[in-house]
């Protein structure tokens, strides 16, 4: 069995530090965990590239898109990538999984505890902050679709989650 890098071993430390529940997926450099967030659950991957010194954090919730729904959700999904400054969100189609991924070249085999709570925070918010907009357009009647603006949807503020307490000073 291969040993777990040193990288991933501080993403580890990481979620330790924040009292988060992650396993090592043995025989990777992987961290599975899964956060109840404010409209989802959202499975996230914490995985650390060798050779490049680098991380990638994806945060991934279940999305059944009908094909009558599909060429909307697609719509949804790049004009939500539009507005992103970093990462971008995907769509899986043979899991049916909704992703949003970050990933970060670190300078240091020890990754900077800051730069790795973040990237986990933003999987976890980008992810939950995209479910609402996407179920709007699943639950339209079909009929209706032609009706739906996804710019104008993607406006909607009431659908983003609040900060969580304490964090406000932070940003």
């Amino acid at each position: 069995m291969k040993a777990h890098s040193r990288q991933i071993l501080s993403v580890q430390d990481v979620y330790g530090e924040f009292g988060w529940h992650g396993e090592l997926v043995e025989g990777t450099d992987v961290i599975r965990s899964v956060f109840e967030a404010h409209h989802t659950q959202v499975e996230v991957f914490s995985q650390a590239y060798l050779p490049l010194n680098a991380l990638s954090v994806s945060g991934e919730t279940h999305a059944d898109i009908p094909d009558s729904h599909f060429a909307m959700a697609m719509e949804l999904f790049m004009r939500a990538n539009k507005q992103l400054n970093l990462g971008n969100l995907e769509y899986d189609l043979d899991r049916k999984k909704v992703i949003f991924r970050i990933g970060n070249a670190f300078d240091r085999e020890v990754y900077d505890k800051d730069i790795v709570s973040s990237m986990v925070h933003t999987a976890i918010a980008e992810s939950d902050r995209f479910v609402p907009y996407l179920m709007t357009i699943l639950q339209t009647r079909e009929e209706l679709l032609p009706d739906l603006s996804v710019e104008r949807l993607l406006m909607r503020e009431d659908f983003i989650p609040p900060v969580p307490e304490g964090e406000e000073e932070e940003l």
